[in-house]
């Protein structure tokens, strides 16, 4: 991927993907400082994804289509909180399939939620409220793009 690093979008957020149909598709993660955004990645990490921008995200349109990538000072370094900011392997860029709104509190999260979109790089994406500490969020975020048909 080419572009003015100027033109990009960077949002206070993390960006991880699974391989998927022969190509990565991203969740983009965003939520305030200390709402568990890093402590998700990590635990997805784990659960069969891979990183690709931890804290900050610039995100872009091309083809139309969102993608993202980690700023050039943050390439390959991810915040374990407790621990400190540590090498992790990373994908350089990855199309962004969904958004992942962290709230507060599980409560927070709609039982049944209708179909809500936002805008990434100018491009609607569907967007799920999620409580990053529960234990099956990164299955969840697994599953968002399975109902999404991302993965097959």
């Amino acid at each position: 991927m080419t572009g003015d690093e100027a033109a990009l979008d960077v949002r206070h957020a993390g960006l991880i993907a699974l391989r998927l149909g022969g190509r990565w598709r991203g969740a983009l993660i965003e939520g305030p400082s200390g709402a568990g955004k890093s402590d998700l990645a990590l635990r997805a990490l784990d659960a069969g994804f891979r990183l690709v921008a931890d804290d900050r995200v610039a995100t872009f349109a091309s083809g139309g289509k969102p993608w993202g990538k980690p700023p050039a000072p943050l390439a390959g370094l991810m915040e374990v909180r407790g621990l400190g900011v540590v090498d992790a392997a990373a994908l350089p860029f990855c199309e962004i399939a969904l958004a992942i709104r962290c709230v507060a509190a599980p409560e927070q999260v709609e039982r049944l939620p209708g179909p809500r979109f936002t805008p990434i790089a100018g491009v609607s994406v569907p967007v799920f409220d999620l409580w990053p500490r529960e234990p099956a969020a990164p299955l969840k975020i697994r599953r968002m793009m399975q109902s999404l048909g991302v993965a097959t």
